[in-house]
């Protein structure tokens, strides 16, 4: 048996646009795409249409951004495609009315490995808990985040020196071939989708925000590292620095640790020409990529050509 799927995409980052990619080079019948409305983005806040909108348009694929997902006028856009599989990757909280239009199913793709990470930011947390690997995992969509009945599995791994910008790409490309093994089972009525495991003491993914993405410097240097890691280069790790009597807000999105014992108070900087260390409770982070407030970001062997810290500027 060979279903005549026709197929509805839901996703807005560049993360949905490598698995959007995939279904149509995989010539999948794709009946419309669902994005994000246009939002305002740099200096000049001009619109600027989501990375899933632009590559849909270059496909001649038909694009709906509503902004209102129960709204009544595009529930009957949406039903006028009459698809029978939708799927969906980084998109928003889809309502009942919604996921369950279509014959066979709505599916998600998430960046870890079901029911661990459930969240807005699998992939950071993941390299910032010290996880040894990782995956992708698609499901059918039901009432709560992530939760519903597993399709298929694939793990990856997470290198000693993994960013988030790596580890993202990575999945990208597993989820493509995942979504694509999955559209596979459910095109042949194979698909059996099994409950999530109940487990206590799960692992979260919550959403990334000013208060949990600082840099606390009294934390050992190797979760600092990874902390950095894990939110490079989005949205970075980000502390305080006290320079000259002002506070600037600063990015960080590279560094080594080192071990080392020493008495200087966690947040303590060292710095010549050539290098910028700061202290940590076990050891000091050598950072090599920094941002400071109205500048570009840039290697530290670039920043200290021309900027020289004060004797007693420190990071909080």
């Amino acid at each position: 048996m060979s279903r005549n799927l026709r197929i509805v995409f839901m996703g807005t980052p560049d993360f949905a646009v490598g698995v959007l990619r995939a279904i149509v080079e995989a010539n999948k019948n794709i009946v419309g795409v669902i994005t994000a409305p246009d939002r305002p983005a740099g200096r000049g806040r001009k619109l600027m249409a989501s990375a899933v909108k632009k590559y849909a348009l270059e496909q001649n694929l038909k694009v709906l951004q509503p902004t209102n997902l129960k709204d009544e006028t595009f529930l009957e856009e949406l039903r006028a495609l009459k698809a029978n599989l939708q799927v969906v990757v980084a998109f928003r909280m889809l309502p009942k009315v919604v996921w369950e239009i279509p014959e066979y199913g709505t599916f998600n793709l998430h960046a870890s490995l079901l029911p661990e990470y459930r969240g807005a930011a699998p992939i950071n947390w993941a390299i910032v808990n010290g996880e040894k690997k990782t995956g992708v995992t698609t499901f059918f969509i039901d009432e709560k985040i992530d939760t519903g009945a597993i399709i298929a599995k694939e793990e990856v791994a997470i290198t000693e020196d993994e960013t988030a910008q790596s580890l993202h790409d990575k999945l990208m490309v597993e989820g493509s071939q995942l979504v694509l093994k999955t559209i596979a089972l459910i095109e042949k009525g194979q698909a059996k989708a099994i409950p999530q495991p109940q487990k206590s003491n799960l692992k979260g993914a919550p959403k990334l925000t000013a208060e949990n993405t600082q840099i606390d410097w009294s934390r050992p240097g190797k979760e600092i590292e990874r902390f950095i890691r894990g939110l490079s280069p989005y949205p970075s790790a980000w502390s305080i620095l006290i320079h000259d009597g002002k506070e600037l807000k600063v990015k960080i999105y590279a560094s080594k640790f080192i071990k080392e014992d020493h008495s200087r108070a966690p947040g303590s900087i060292f710095s010549t020409k050539k290098e910028l260390k700061i202290a940590s409770s076990d050891g000091y982070l050598e950072i090599h990529e920094i941002q400071l407030p109205g500048k570009r970001r840039m290697d530290v062997i670039s920043l200290l050509n021309g900027f020289t810290f004060s004797e007693d500027a420190k990071m909080r």
